[in-house]
């Protein structure tokens, strides 16, 4: 029987101008759904596992557009709470070369932001579940969600089921100050930490020595003190780190550190060319979900990670449109690009 995963946070409307037409420019969006935890739930499901998504959305037309969305893909959206008036846009501004993308939200009222305690029965949401999924967006989002997240990650904990967390700050969402608070004590039920390598420093303040994202220079001595550093504290069985080296817009390093029972493993190094990078963390939360449940070695798990978020860096739109079997041939080697036939 395929493990199941319930993953829980806000599906957004994604409208991004053609190529790399820039916002005052366009004259057509593309539009797309997607969203931290339910492109990790999509990916699972991807992979061939029971990937459940849950949030809550309206009941009209584009709510619906949403659920089929994630359908589509056979990630199971009979926990998703239906009401509320809006679902949340953002507009994604690709950047090229050594202008950055950019980002403009418009998702102050949606559903799930005004969602109440009482729309999730987390007992039941979470019956038979091996694993559950959030992000730092989600409390994020504030009003009840802080309150919301803080019952699902007990309720997991009571049923004994592993808990996962990327941290995912973003800064026009809350403040380091309000972030530091609120994780703090969600992070207390938090098996497995993901992090990037800025997220330590932003909500935690805990910081990598003599590294530099912005000049590709990353120090894998300073991860390991951060890892450490953020299990001894919180008592996370396990830390991922991502580490990206942003060379240009359109072309990264990327990594990642599995810190696991005092080791520490480290992948190997992808140099990418990016297509959309909008997704990459999160498809590396769903490598290393689905490698952790699989019973993968710390090594092949991050392997397998770092492997999945490389290749959806090739993919257009927020999800990670992969296969099992594609992530572990590059994992295992096979990165030349080579048609295959």
């Amino acid at each position: 029987m395929a493990k199941r995963v319930v993953t829980f946070g806000e599906i957004m409307l994604r409208l991004a101008p053609e190529g790399y037409y820039r916002f005052v420019q366009a004259e057509k969006y593309g539009a797309v759904y997607g969203g931290g935890e339910a492109n990790v739930a999509v990916s699972l499901s991807n992979y061939g596992m029971d990937a459940a998504f849950v949030t809550k959305l309206p009941e009209h037309e584009i709510g619906q557009a949403g659920v089929n969305a994630l359908r589509r893909f056979g990630v199971d959206t009979s926990c998703i709470t239906r009401g509320g008036n809006r679902v949340g846009i953002y507009y994604m501004e690709k950047g090229a070369s050594q202008r950055p993308s950019k980002v403009i939200y418009d998702r102050a009222g949606s559903a799930i932001a005004q969602a109440q305690t009482e729309d999730f029965d987390w007992k039941k949401i979470l019956k038979g579940a091996d694993w559950f999924h959030f992000t730092g967006i989600t409390p994020a989002l504030k009003g009840n969600l802080p309150a919301i997240c803080l019952e699902a990650v007990k309720t997991a904990k009571e049923l004994g089921i592993t808990v996962s967390c990327d941290l995912n700050y973003r800064k026009k969402l809350w403040t380091k100050e309000e972030a530091g608070s609120t994780m703090e004590e969600l992070c207390r039920y938090v098996d497995v930490c993901i992090a990037n390598e800025e997220d330590a420093s932003d909500v935690f303040g805990i910081r990598a020595k003599d590294t530099d994202v912005t000049s590709g220079k990353v120090n894998h001595e300073g991860y390991k003190s951060v890892a450490k550093q953020l299990a001894d504290r919180f008592g996370f069985s396990k830390v991922a780190i991502t580490l990206r080296e942003s060379l240009s817009a359109n072309d990264n390093g990327w990594s990642a550190m599995l810190y696991d029972d005092g080791q520490y493993c480290f992948s190997k190094r992808y140099l990418m060319h990016i297509v959309d990078r909008v997704g990459g963390g999160d498809s590396f939360g769903g490598g290393l979900i689905y490698a952790l449940l699989e019973g993968y070695g710390s090594q092949d798990a991050i392997e397998f990670a770092v492997a999945a978020s490389c290749l959806k860096h090739t993919v257009e739109g927020d999800f990670n449109m992969v296969s099992a079997e594609e992530v572990r041939k590059l994992s295992e080697g096979d990165g030349s690009g080579r048609v295959q036939r």
